[in-house]
């Protein structure tokens, strides 16, 4: 019996399908994946993912939703409570970073149709809008934090998806983490020209 069986019979199963949905999108991203490829991949019958996910939308909407709590942890390790501008660059540098590791799961999370009913996902989505909302709030007090938090995740998000693109040079982390660090600290410095 595979271990992934194994796991199976001792009410592992999910764990067992979201363990084998991120190593085939780490494989051949999301072309691949569906509820008979994880079944397989996981060393259970076809139809054992169906007791959890009801169909390969409900599947990716649990694998995203593991990448946004993966994610806020990864935003919290670069620094734990942003408050001031170059705290708010770190956040920054470490949602591009993270992007550039996880590039298979980083697309699942926000470019995968998803089942948009599904709470899980919807509430790692609004912890890590919360937490965007509370950063923008923090730093910059007196600036709308709804529309603050707004275009500095559009700027990074944005900067995220030109690297995973290759239409900006990815040559070295430090390299990227400067250039992440300059664009948002320009949006800081933005005054508008008087006429």
């Amino acid at each position: 019996m595979s271990r992934a069986s194994a796991s199976y019979h001792h009410g592992d199963l999910r764990a067992a399908c979201l363990r084998a949905a991120r190593e085939l999108l780490e494989e051949d991203g999301s072309a691949g994946l569906s509820l008979r490829a994880v079944a397989r991949r996981a060393g259970v019958s076809p139809t054992a993912p169906y007791r959890h996910y009801a169909d390969r939308d409900a599947l990716v909407s649990a694998v995203a939703a593991q990448g946004y709590r993966e994610l806020a942890e990864h935003l919290a390790a670069a620094h734990p409570s942003p408050a001031a501008p170059d705290d708010l660059v770190a956040v920054a540098v470490a949602y591009v970073d993270f992007a550039l590791k996880h590039p298979a799961l980083f697309r699942v999370m926000f470019a995968e149709p998803c089942d948009p009913g599904n709470e899980e996902r919807a509430s790692a989505t609004a912890a890590i809008r919360e937490y965007v909302h509370g950063i923008a709030h923090r730093t910059f007090p007196d600036a709308d934090p709804g529309a603050l938090s707004t275009a500095v995740w559009a700027l990074v998000h944005g900067l995220a998806f030109l690297y995973l693109d290759g239409k900006l040079g990815a040559s070295s982390p430090g390299l990227v983490a400067d250039r992440v660090g300059d664009a948002v600290r320009a949006l800081f410095a933005a005054s508008p020209v008087s006429r």
